[in-house]
This record gives C-alpha cells, structure tokens and sequence, in this order.
C-alpha cells in the first residue's frame, strides 16, 4: 500500500523497523515509489472495529499486544534528528509510543497486526496505556458500566498491568478521553483538518459522550482493576 510521505515518515519507519526487529510484528516499510509516496507492507484482515465485539481472552489478548509494544519500545534509542507529528499533547516522554492503538488500527487476521503508526511519538506507557484501553473497553457511552469493567479487566489483566499502575489508570482514563474530545473541539473552533471535519461528522459528540461516561464510573473502573 501507499500513503503520503511526510516530515515524520523517515523517523517512523526507523521506530517501527526496531520495533520489527525486536519480534513485534507490525506492517514492513519498503521505501518510496517512484511517486516519492511510501510503501508500505499490506495486512489482510478485517479491522476490529468492524468484528464482532471481541470476548475477554480476546481482550487480553489485545492488551498483551500491547505490553509487548510498550516494552520493545522502552529499548528504542531514536535519533537525535528525529521527527514527530502527534496531535495529542503527551504529559512526558518516557518512549515513543504508536499513540493510536485503537480498533480502528487493528487488523484481525491470519496476524493480529497494529497499522498506522503515522503518529507515532515520545509518550508515555500510561497515556497510551489509558488510550488503548478506552478504545477497546469503554468507548460506548451507553453501555451498562459493569459490563465495561469486566472488559476492562481483562484488557488490563492480558497488558500486566502492576499494582502502581493500576491505580493511576482510571484517573487518567478520563483525562486521556477528554484530551481526545477537546483536540476534536478546539480543531473545530480553529478550522484545523482533519479533525474539523471529524467533529462535524459526529466524531465531536462521541469523543463528548465518551469523556463524559469515562469520568462518570472512574470508582467503577478503579473497583474492576
């Protein structure tokens, strides 16, 4: 497949080549066509968002994904060059982190394959954590909150999580939804694409509802964990 290339292209591709090469298993980089664009590995499958919702071991199956990627990527030493374009504020930069690992980017398949790494950038493993496990678990404002929980759990049982940072997790569960809705509002307000566009299509009063319900149950989360 082809995308654009960007300032960032250069630095993530190196990232995700390291990552690769520690055993995560994420779509190959083969340089750029004769267009200039990128070319990049194609994973067949289906997005997760698109499957069924996914059971409990599937969920610690998914969070153990994700604990493999956070732990390569505490050994990845980027270049003193390297260039970033995150959208999000992150509140450290303990490694470089996907910053997207949603199931909008999942591919469900022969591999279970995470894609577009594109905002790949210094974060650290609880923002991305709390990323992660919102987008799997508590990303339906309407859903019964205990139910939630128990998808939560599993998430965060398959991530091995500790002691410590299951107890900073729920607050920052709510912060991270929240930095989501307000990246989608303020993007609106100042006509930045595409995330204008995105909260005109509805997106802005999901990611609202989402921030809402997040902070609403947080002692229910901090009880499941």
């Amino acid at each position: 497949m082809r995308k654009p290339w960007t300032a960032s292209t250069a630095s993530v591709s190196h990232f995700v080549a390291f990552l690769r090469s520690a055993g995560v298993d994420a779509p190959a980089a083969h340089g750029r066509d004769e267009q200039g664009r990128h070319v990049q590995e194609y994973v067949p499958g289906r997005l997760a968002i698109d499957a069924a919702p996914l059971t409990h071991d599937q969920l610690r199956r998914v969070g153990a994904m994700v604990r493999g990627i956070h732990d390569a990527s505490a050994h990845y030493v980027a270049p003193p060059d390297a260039v970033w374009d995150s959208a999000i504020p992150a509140p450290g930069a303990e490694f470089v982190c996907h910053n997207d690992l949603a199931p909008w980017n999942l591919i469900l398949g022969d591999r279970w394959v995470f894609i577009d790494w594109d905002a790949a950038a210094p974060s650290t493993r609880l923002w991305d954590l709390a990323y992660a496990a919102q987008t799997f678990t508590l990303n339906d404002p309407g859903r019964e909150p205990a139910g939630a929980a128990e998808d939560l759990a599993a998430f965060i049982d398959g991530y091995g999580a500790e002691d410590a940072l299951r107890r900073r997790l729920p607050g920052v569960l709510a912060r991270r939804t929240a930095a989501m809705y307000e990246l989608l509002r303020s993007s609106r307000e100042h006509g930045t694409e595409p995330w204008a566009s995105m909260y005109s299509a509805g997106h802005g009063e999901h990611w609202r509802a989402a921030a809402a319900y997040v902070a609403a149950h947080s002692a229910i989360w901090a009880a499941a964990l």
